[in-house]
């Protein structure tokens, strides 16, 4: 029923982009890398978030455990 409502009715890409984002998992050693990236750049946590498309909140807890 699904596959026939896909067909007729195809999801759009942002459906499909926000359904990607939400299942992503990070390694430690990227998210280090990442929070070294803030640093090197400047950023502040909303201006890393855009960058990588993740959460403000995601970057604030990432911090709060490793602190770099």
């Amino acid at each position: 029923m699904i596959a026939i409502n896909n067909i007729i009715f195809p999801p759009s890409t942002k459906d499909i982009t926000k359904s990607n984002q939400q299942h992503r998992s990070y390694s430690k050693s990227t998210i280090i890398k990442i929070l070294e990236f803030q640093k090197q750049h400047g950023l502040n946590n909303t201006k890393l978030a855009l960058h990588y498309k993740l959460s403000r909140n995601t970057v604030s807890k990432w911090k709060k455990l490793f602190v770099v």
